[in-house]
């Protein structure tokens, strides 16, 4: 006999048992209980209550027979155009696309809740590797929370360095984005073109922070040091190679006929639709609305530097590939304005006075990236117990950040990415919650797919340009 579940250990004639793979409740002879299959079920343990969460899946879409002419099929996420982790499945009636979703979860890390379990200097380290081609915005926007928890601001000089390295990191976004939305449409020389480029700025930036990617340089109350010697000329034989490589994009890509045809009118979207889904970044901007918060929410001293936000309102693929070209140019002439305002403000602190949150350590950059200067480790091992205790306990224990709540935004190279910190008085964060443009945008994706074909829904995830480090976070 059937009957239905029950969350006490003592239920008649024995425990019900969950089965997590179809969601209902199977008694131990076997019969279900007829209940919802996608609703949770529960059980009681020693640990406490244990909730059996399953859900449905495209499996079930082939047993209608209301289409004979449809099927389903999965693209992912080992697909090599899904930009890493990403699964597509997708309805299809001949070659065009009836229904499709975005399948998330398969690069999943734990980085908000882990950063609980850190300081909030450590945090840091966490954040970065969150969307992996923009880890600098990362670190900048967490930093700025927790510098608003604190009630504290960075030095002009570390402001300036900050946007000099968010701005560099913009256009190794971008450039990947033309290298792999390149690739997957099948020109192998917009790949090439855009991994060389890309090399070049993390070679700048493996000068100036020590490393690659994942930098964890941009520290609460500063940067980790100030810019090492010879910065400025590296700084501009980067813009002058640049300004010429760039050229090589328009010949290949801009002007180019198979080009313009294959991204123009595919992937529409218009602005009420990215305004109903909380689209940000080039997506909305290619819809005709100039929303970029290094404007209308300038942080790190934005407002200083003269830049445009270039919009379009065609709303297609070849718009948003316009406009990530057009910012590229818009970040080297930002980073040519930091150059003069580096040199004003040269020999100036990178880190607040506050020997309370910054870390006594002068760090400095090796052949194995970021460390501690062997001054510092000598002075603190054999001249000064008091500076070794010290360095010890703010590296171990942290700072303690007044109890309170936050939510700080900055213009990623995907859009809006926002901070929300929560914190009780301690030295670790009570909560870290990311508005993670890259996973907000991916819900365009069936809004920019059904109805085409399957060939364009290719180029629809390639406008998109999600980061699954950032989805999945």
């Amino acid at each position: 006999m059937s009957r239905t579940h029950s969350t006490s250990p003592e239920a008649e004639g024995g425990d019900t048992v969950a089965d997590v793979t179809t969601g209902t409740d199977t008694s131990p002879t076997g019969q279900t209980s007829g209940r919802d299959p996608y609703e949770a079920t529960s059980r009681r343990t020693t640990e406490g209550q244990v909730y059996n969460v399953s859900g449905g899946d495209w499996d079930e879409i082939p047993t209608s027979s209301e289409h004979d002419e449809r099927i389903v099929i999965n693209m992912g996420p080992q697909h090599p155009s899904t930009h890493g982790v990403l699964r597509l499945v997708l309805e299809l009636e001949g070659e065009t696309v009836t229904e499709s979703r975005a399948v998330i979860g398969y690069l999943h890390t734990g980085i908000e809740k882990n950063a609980e379990y850190r300081t909030w200097t450590q945090g840091v380290t966490f954040v970065t590797r969150m969307d992996y081609l923009a880890p600098l915005h990362n670190e900048t926007a967490y930093c700025l929370g927790v510098e608003k928890l604190l009630g504290i601001t960075a030095p002009r000089r570390a402001d300036i360095i900050r946007v000099l390295l968010m701005e560099l990191n913009r256009m190794s976004s971008h450039l990947v984005y033309l290298a792999t939305g390149g690739m997957e449409l099948g020109s192998t020389t917009g790949m090439v073109f855009g991994f060389r480029e890309r090399e070049e700025v993390l070679h700048l930036l493996e000068f100036l922070t020590g490393l690659r990617m994942n930098h964890a340089f941009i520290r609460p109350g500063g940067t980790a040091q100030d810019l090492p010697l010879g910065y400025e000329q590296k700084i501009r034989d980067f813009l002058k190679l640049m300004s010429m490589r760039m050229k090589d994009y328009d010949n290949l890509f801009t002007g180019q006929p198979i080009w313009r045809r294959r991204l123009g009118g595919v992937g529409y979207l218009s602005l009420d639709g990215c305004l109903q889904l909380g689209i940000t970044g080039p997506i909305l901007r290619s819809a005709g609305l100039a929303w970029d918060l290094r404007k209308v929410q300038p942080y790190c001293g934005y407002e200083e530097y003269e830049f445009d936000v270039p919009t379009l309102t065609e709303g297609d693929a070849f718009a948003r590939y316009l406009l990530r070209v057009e910012e590229i140019h818009q970040s080297m002439s930002i980073i040519e304005q930091t150059l003069p305002k580096l040199a004003e403000t040269e020999g100036e602190p990178v880190m607040v006075a506050d020997g309370k949150v910054a870390w006594p350590a002068k760090l400095t950059i090796g052949p194995d990236g970021l460390g501690n200067s062997l001054e510092h480790v000598r002075k603190i091992m054999g001249q000064s117990m008091e500076s070794l205790i010290h360095h010890f306990k703010l590296v171990t224990e942290g700072f303690d950040v007044p109890a309170g709540q936050v939510y700080v935004p900055v213009e990623s190279p995907r859009g809006e990415l926002g901070y929300h910190l929560v914190s009780d008085g301690g030295t670790r964060p009570m909560r870290v919650h990311v508005r993670e443009p890259s996973f907000v945008n991916l819900q365009a994706f069936p809004a920019m797919t059904e109805g085409g074909l399957i060939a364009d829904a290719i180029v629809s995830v390639a406008s998109i340009d999600p980061v699954m480090g950032g989805v999945d976070r």
